[in-house]
């Protein structure tokens, strides 16, 4: 089994740094069922290319889908498109980036409008990843 630190942000949710083709399968066997990359390809040498994960990917059983973002520019538009991600993916989700902040962050950014900010930037901290640096969303009012 790899040493990959999976960091659980909800159920069906949880965060890793960078995977490699050889962590899908104990991604798989941890019972997840699809993984999102946030890391742009090329980022950093020696990084894997979604491709390769997306091949491995299959060949575990798994769905990979390529939501590629910035480092330090995670935006309210990127937390909708990882929402939409995560409503046709097969859940749980495993979602990755270089560190799993970047990918925390659109966690927290996609579950605005079901739960106050500071609750998520909350359940953040707690998972060891400091959101205080991330613009929210224009709040909505929470029934």
């Amino acid at each position: 089994m790899t040493s990959l630190k999976l960091v659980p942000l909800s159920e069906t949710v949880a965060v890793a740094g960078q995977i490699s083709p050889a962590d899908l399968p104990g991604i798989a066997r941890a019972g997840f069922k699809s993984v999102i990359c946030n890391r742009p390809d090329g980022e950093s040498p020696g990084q894997f290319d979604h491709r390769e994960l997306a091949l491995a990917s299959s060949q575990a059983g798994l769905t990979l889908a390529y939501q590629p973002v910035v480092s330090g520019r995670v935006s309210p538009d990127d937390g909708e498109a990882f929402a939409a991600l995560l409503s046709q993916l097969p859940a749980p989700t495993l979602a990755y980036c270089r560190s799993g902040m970047r990918s925390a962050a659109l966690w927290a950014l996609s579950q605005a409008d079901r739960q106050p900010w500071p609750t998520l930037v909350q359940k953040a901290a707690q998972a060891g990843y400091n959101l205080s640096g991330v613009t929210p969303p224009a709040q909505t009012s929470h029934s």
